[in-house]
């Protein structure tokens, strides 16, 4: 798996819909993706915003659709908050071409010039994931490759947030368990998903742990 950081200038649709943001806000650097709800249009952000000059941390409780639900540190204008994004009617299928068998990551930079992001993946879908963002979103200024690395403390920071959830749920229910006390298809009902997709998702997160481990090797 690879590491991509992309930075993008916005097209016209793209810089319209956060001009209502940009009218506000300098800067948004994202520090931790917290949620990210393809389904749902839903993602939440631990960030840091940097205000323009005429605005207080009180004029931001909503900008666009962007919803500021906990300010956590403030220094100046520079402040840390969780806030939660809803994806507009309008762009949810665009955003649905971002549930990728991808990993978003940080830097997650975005200004009114240019927009920075970041993802871990294999070829393949990092490969998908540029060609969304060049035909639906801008640009392409600069694109960079790094060698993916997590913290080995984390090892299920290799995962999406899907692969985790399913993971987790094996592991609880017993799937992993000598004799197992639950099988595929039971577990695939608690989850509320096909056995198929099941399967599908513990295969991938067992290779992509087996493969953080034996990195190297």
């Amino acid at each position: 798996m690879r590491k991509l950081i992309l930075e993008i200038e916005p097209n016209e649709n793209w810089a319209k819909l956060l001009s209502p943001i940009f009218e506000k806000i300098q800067s948004y650097e994202v520090l931790e993706i917290m949620k990210c709800a393809f389904e749902e249009g839903v993602r939440i952000h631990l960030a840091e915003c940097v205000l323009k000059e005429a605005f207080s941390i009180h004029d931001v409780k909503y900008i666009g659709h962007y919803e500021m639900l906990n300010v956590l540190k403030s220094e100046g204008n520079k402040h840390t908050c969780l806030i939660k994004i809803t994806e507009p009617e309008g762009f949810m299928e665009l955003f649905k071409e971002f549930d990728l068998d991808l990993i978003y990551t940080t830097p997650m930079i975005l200004s009114e010039e240019i927009h920075t992001y970041s993802c871990i993946g294999d070829q393949e879908n990092i490969s998908k994931f540029v060609e969304v963002m060049k035909t639906k979103m801008g640009n392409v200024v600069n694109m960079s490759f790094q060698k993916a690395a997590h913290q080995k403390h984390d090892i299920l920071s290799v995962l999406t947030d899907k692969q985790r959830e399913i993971l987790i749920a094996a592991k609880k229910n017993g799937y992993y368990d000598l004799p197992k006390k639950i099988n595929s298809e039971q577990l695939s009902q608690k989850v509320n998903i096909s056995k198929a997709t099941l399967l599908e998702h513990l295969r991938k997160a067992e290779e992509r742990i087996m493969e953080n481990i034996l990195a190297g090797y």
